[in-house]
């Protein structure tokens, strides 16, 4: 569509009249990706966001976990308390953060950990987005926004296509708050400087499983 087709609709909207060129009433809201390919676009995406992938099953996962945090040098982690025990190897020294808002941890407290792990509820290969619910497996907005440092797991069950697929399996916890993430936490200053770690995590790592 060119700029001209777009500023004839604006102004026709302005104007309350119909534009001349309608916008499309359909799009696509199906993917046609087969499971594996899913898999492999989320990771490219994931990759020019400068987030880490790593794949391995799901009965390797507590080692593949233990594995990308000790050769990243962190070893004092913080994670919701709704993450499976199995996951947790010993190597690391864990800290479950409390879903009991008279015991959580304070954000001086969470700050102070090298990071944070969590799951997640959905991740979108098209946009490379992961998306954050805030339930048992991924805890409170400060607990992966505060960290500089976030690991997060999906599974391969949780990759859709595309956004209309990824808002269908929101729809039945719409209410929930919903953070979506891509890539680490950056933004640009007015020289267009890029500045990591403004709004959340500076380094992000993925672990995609199955």
């Amino acid at each position: 569509m060119s700029k001209e087709e777009v500023f004839a609709r604006v102004r026709a909207a302005l104007r309350g009249k119909k534009s001349s060129t309608p916008a499309p009433e359909t799009y696509t809201r199906n993917g046609s990706l087969g499971a594996e390919e899913r898999l492999r676009l989320l990771e490219e995406r994931l990759h020019e966001y400068d987030a880490r992938v790593f794949r391995c099953s799901e009965g390797d996962l507590s080692k593949q976990i233990a594995k990308v945090l000790v050769s990243n040098g962190k070893s004092r982690m913080v994670h919701p308390s709704g993450l499976p025990a199995q996951w947790l190897d010993a190597q690391i020294s864990w800290t479950s953060d409390s879903e009991d808002t008279t015991e959580q941890l304070s954000f001086a407290q969470i700050e102070a950990f090298d990071g944070v792990l969590t799951g997640a509820t959905v991740a979108v290969a098209e946009s490379g987005s992961i998306v954050l619910q805030h339930g048992p497996k991924e805890g409170r907005r400060a607990l992966t926004l505060l960290p500089d440092y976030h690991l997060c797991l999906i599974f391969g069950n949780q990759v859709v296509e595309t956004l209309p697929e990824c808002f269908d399996r929101l729809r039945p916890s719409a209410t929930r708050p919903t953070t979506f993430i891509s890539g680490p936490s950056a933004t640009a200053d007015i020289e267009m400087t890029r500045i990591k770690g403004v709004h959340g995590p500076r380094y992000l790592d993925v672990i995609i499983v199955g």
